[in-house]
């Protein structure tokens, strides 16, 4: 990898898009430290320190802190990440919109355009909803002006608009997809500091040396094998093979190659984990928001829910919302990869190009052969991405290892570092070729 990034500096059109894209990110990471103004922020610190739930925590983590700063980037690019998967959805669910995504570079480009109107009004509504929700508890230092209602969520709107935009650029003038570069930044701006508290927690309050040597020995080695497993995952493909009849045309024969569908091990990328992670939450922030502390029965489930108190020895009880949770990882797996991968449509059109998948006959019993293949392969995705998204909860339950850069952001980390290595090197590829075309 590192070879790859010297000889991409070396080709001054690269060099350009690398510069580029590292100027963005010095301005995301200032943007994120810049204050809305009229914001109490040792307020909102001091609330954000009472929260007992991971909900916020999850969400502070994908904004970099901005979230805690209570800075201009506040949102952050949760707002699109949101409306690209509503978008995903509908396109599925409304026949125009799955005309304009089959309708070439012009419909992509619609889409793109109705997503950034969807994104602005999702970055309005959330901006809105914090300002007057956190205001009403001390969030403005003057509650009272609705000019400072009006200020906070023009500068959160604006914030989230603006970062959206860098993605944008990113993605045209840079190395790497934009809004992804940008969510890895702000995740891995938290890791010197979460790598930090582990070695306070662990490696400096051990009693003796070799404990500490042993402690860090672990911490290394569950943060490797973890990365391996995600790269494992965003790597591993099925390749069902593909054979094409020979086609005789006068004196020319046409066809008789042969071809393979590559079906990824994790189909549905990090999405189940997203979303399941997003709907076990959802309850628990719209209590802490009203206020609502929960008692009896229902304070009980908001408990079972919260992912701190899993696979706590002292309340094994609560560890009931963790397998609600594996249940929700593999249903969304399921659910995100028949939306998204349609093995009749395959099939047909393996048939309608004479090709035909060795020992399998064309038509039905392609459909379910591949059904089959793939509910297989979908199952082995989900349990690895269980494991990758469980094991932080295990340590932080059973030794109090709280982290931020969980199985989810791994998993997103990785596969973009990984993208963006392969992006840089199709770049030097296309250049290579344009210089022997033109020698």
């Amino acid at each position: 990898m590192l070879q790859t990034l010297k000889n991409a500096f070396k080709i001054k059109e690269i060099r350009n898009r690398l510069l580029f894209t590292l100027g963005m990110l010095v301005v995301i990471r200032f943007g994120c430290q810049l204050p809305v103004p009229g914001v109490n922020r040792t307020y909102f610190a001091e609330w954000f320190a009472s929260q007992s739930g991971d909900a916020f925590n999850f969400f502070d983590a994908f904004t970099g802190g901005s979230f805690l700063n209570m800075s201009v980037f506040a949102l952050n690019i949760t707002p699109y990440i949101t409306s690209s998967i509503i978008m995903q959805l509908l396109t599925i669910a409304i026949p125009k919109l799955e005309e304009m995504q089959k309708d070439g570079e012009d419909g992509r480009k619609k889409i793109a355009s109705i997503t950034r109107y969807v994104t602005v009004g999702l970055a309005l509504i959330e901006a809105t909803a914090m300002a007057i929700g956190f205001g009403n508890s001390g969030l403005l230092q003057d509650d009272s002006v609705v000019l400072d209602y009006i200020m906070v969520i023009a500068a959160l709107t604006a914030g989230s608009a603006f970062l959206m935009w860098i993605g944008e650029q990113i993605t045209e003038h840079g190395v790497g997809n934009g809004i992804s570069i940008v969510l890895t930044i702000n995740i891995v701006s938290r890791m010197p500091q979460d790598l930090a508290n582990l070695y306070e927690q662990f490696v400096k309050s051990a009693e003796t040396v070799t404990l500490a040597v042993i402690s860090a020995a672990v911490i290394i080695a569950i943060i490797i094998g973890m990365v391996v497993l995600v790269i494992i995952l965003n790597d591993g493909i099925r390749k069902i093979p593909v054979q094409y009849a020979k086609k005789i045309q006068g004196h020319k024969t046409f066809g008789g190659q042969s071809s393979a569908i590559p079906l990824k091990i994790n189909t549905a990328g990090v999405i189940p984990i997203i979303f399941a992670s997003s709907l076990m939450q959802f309850p628990i922030v719209i209590c802490q928001l009203v206020g609502y502390q929960g008692t009896g029965v229902w304070g009980e489930i908001l408990k079972g829910l919260n992912s701190n108190n899993w696979c706590n020895p002292d309340i094994p009880v609560y560890s009931i919302g963790l397998l609600f949770y594996v249940v929700l990882v593999v249903f969304f797996a399921y659910f995100y990869t028949s939306i998204t991968f349609n093995p009749l449509e395959i099939s047909n059109n393996i048939k309608k190009q004479g090709g035909f998948i060795p020992g399998i006959r064309p038509g039905k019993p392609t459909t379910e052969y591949l059904t089959n293949i793939l509910n297989y392969i979908i199952f082995i995705g989900a349990v690895g991405l269980i494991i990758v998204a469980v094991l932080p909860y295990f340590f932080n339950g059973v030794f109090g290892a709280d982290v931020s850069f969980g199985g989810t952001s791994l998993i997103i980390i990785v596969s973009v570092i990984l993208e963006t290595i392969k992006q840089i090197e199709s770049l030097m590829l296309v250049r290579n070729y344009k210089g022997f075309l033109n020698a």
